[in-house]
């Protein structure tokens, strides 16, 4: 049975060709306006010296030759060289203009997808694959700003160049045979209007799948262990195909539409050309048509079809370039949905007194996580959350932090609604150390100051002592200044979240968030590590999602979470007392661990 293959749902297409992606696009061309005008006049100025040439061979031919005019002669070869040189010269540096300034564009698209990416709240993230999001940071943005940093103005300077063309051809040369050039025109323009619709539904699904692809490479690397664990190299090279095989029937099919403007506008250019030499060959010696004419208007001729072969690519990348920006806008345009209110003022020091006042949320609409949920956590009090999977209690803390939008009731620290504080000011105050945990590249004492980044050295490393994590640290080959990976390679999981712990405590919080601290440490560190929790909560509330039971029978207040709501609340004691459902989940558990 084929395998179902969850990479290969595409996002939406919007079928209109929207110029408003292009039109937002020019706020970064603008920037560097300068950079542009100055490519603009010396592009020009190699466009008009170019166009001397078909003269300057007019003129020999015509009448150097025939006249035996040797000085003649050699002055056009010197012109010839001298407007080679110029023009070699001016391209260069047009090249390192444009290149200045995509690089520049590039930083730019960049920074801002970053910065937007970097705010956008966790419900984004939950339905991306990280792959799909990075390819708009890194791909899209480089083909993008390579359009427009050289390929954008040259959809004005070739234009002005085919004018110029037929202006020096028209006056200078011949006007019959300058009609005669411009006679494929409108074959060349049907052509475009018939392609153009097929052309950008073809970059559309090609993004669409590079994409999925991207996304897929994405997950598996950071999978690998899984795949080799379960020997699924096989399964997974066998989705990896599927994928590669529609980015290259996808890749091909938009290649051979851009490959069919070449030939289309070769074989006009070639056409028109063979007109000019059949009627300049049938008038000649007649209003004025002579064979230093003739060859001039060819030249003219390649030159005016070549602009216009130069259109044909750019009108193709400009396809590309606006199915890219419109992914990349998409980003750009995703609301932070999670963010300060008008008029959120700045969350003073606080004791760390939480309550909870009727708080429901749902994830998805309709299916509420939590329903009325209310209760109150004192300075100082230590308050655990347990209870079955899914029931809420990452999702309580979440809320807390103001990672999603409470749906309703509301929340409040120290008598301060946390929607209308700025959330900047109370994670601030907050130390935060969610189930994920995650390793920055880096060294170990750099990982542990990401919770602080004034801190010294030896404030790091006290919060790593107070955590038990100074033990392990010391027997690595640089102690804390060791490198690490992304993502910690080489340390244990314990060994990360002891990292990740240290990290939590050096913010010094009122408010310490623990969602499952201890779930990846071995009995006897853990025994440390609740030492050293027991020191550092001592002055802050403390909210505790806990696996293991028998780590959270010393705190202040227990919360059962179940069925959406707070089932039952109580110390340990109390609860035990009650023999209810933290009784028979308690007993379970230690069953289990005795068994």
């Amino acid at each position: 049975m084929k395998k179902r293959n969850t990479f290969n749902v595409d996002e939406e297409l919007n079928a209109p060709f929207d110029w408003k992606h292009m039109k937002r696009a020019m706020g970064y061309i603008a920037r560097y306006k300068v950079n542009f005008i100055k490519v603009f006049l010396i592009s020009m100025l190699s466009i008009l010296l170019s166009l001397l040439t078909p003269l300057l061979t007019k003129l020999v031919i015509d009448e150097y030759i025939p006249g035996k005019n040797i000085s003649g002669i050699v002055i056009a070869g010197v012109l010839f060289i001298f407007i080679s040189v110029v023009i070699v010269i001016c391209n260069k540096i047009r090249s390192r203009l444009n290149s200045l300034s995509g690089q520049h564009i590039i930083a730019e698209m960049r920074a801002d997808l970053f910065g937007h990416l970097q705010k956008l709240p966790f419900d984004y993230y939950d339905n991306r694959p990280a792959g799909k999001i990075l390819v708009r940071v890194v791909n899209y943005i480089n083909t993008v700003a390579d359009f427009l940093s050289s390929g954008l103005i040259n959809f004005i300077i070739e234009p002005l160049s085919m004018i110029f063309i037929v202006l020096y051809a028209a006056l200078f040369v011949s006007w019959r045979l300058t009609l005669i050039m411009l006679c494929g025109l409108p074959l060349f323009a049907a052509y475009i209007f018939l392609i153009k619709t097929r052309q950008r539904r073809a970059w559309q699904l090609f993004s669409n799948k590079q994409s999925n692809m991207t996304a897929y490479l994405a997950e598996n690397v950071n999978g690998v262990r899984v795949t080799q664990a379960f020997t699924r190299e096989e399964d997974n090279l066998e989705v990896m195909d599927g994928l590669l095989d529609d980015n290259r029937r996808l890749w091909m099919k938009a290649i051979y539409l851009i490959h069919s403007m070449w030939p289309a506008t070769a074989i006009m250019a070639r056409m028109v050309t063979a007109a000019i030499y059949l009627f300049g060959v049938y008038t000649l010696g007649g209003g004025g048509v002579t064979v230093g004419v003739i060859i001039a208007m060819a030249g003219f001729s390649w030159r005016f079809w070549q602009p216009l072969q130069n259109l044909g690519t750019l009108y193709n990348n400009l396809i590309n370039t606006v199915a890219y920006l419109e992914r990349i806008f998409q980003v750009l345009d995703e609301p932070v949905t999670v963010s300060d209110r008008e008029g959120a003022y700045t969350l003073p020091v606080i004791q760390g007194n939480v309550t909870f006042l009727d708080v429901s949320f749902a994830y998805e609409p309709e299916v509420p996580v939590l329903k009325g949920v209310r209760f109150e956590a004192l300075e100082g009090e230590s308050i655990a959350l347990v209870g079955p999977t899914g029931a809420g209690k990452s999702t309580i803390i979440n809320l807390l932090s103001r990672f999603y939008n409470l749906s309703g009731g509301a929340v409040y620290v120290d008598g301060h609604d946390i929607n209308e504080v700025t959330i900047a000011s109370l994670r601030r105050q907050m130390g935060i150390m969610l189930q994920d945990t995650f390793i920055f590249s880096g060294n170990i004492i750099e990982n542990i100051r990401y919770g602080r980044l004034d801190a010294t050295d030896e404030e790091c490393m006290e919060a790593a002592r107070a955590v038990s994590a100074d033990e392990f640290i010391q027997k690595l080959p640089r102690g804390y200044y060791t490198p690490v990976n992304e993502r910690g390679e080489g340390l244990s999981s314990g060994q990360k979240q002891l990292i990740s712990f240290a990290r939590t405590l050096l913010s010094d919080p009122r408010i310490l968030i623990l969602d499952e601290a201890t779930s990846s440490i071995d009995t006897n560190t853990e025994r440390l590590v609740q030492e050293g929790i027991a020191r550092m909560l001592v002055g802050r509330t403390s909210f505790i999602v806990a696996h293991r039971l028998s780590t959270i029978r010393n705190c202040t207040k227990i919360l059962y979470i179940d069925g959406g709501n707070i089932a039952e609340q109580g110390s340990h004691d109390e609860l035990m007392a009650k023999r209810g459902l933290y009784y028979r989940l308690y007993m379970s558990q230690s069953q289990d661990e005795t068994a």
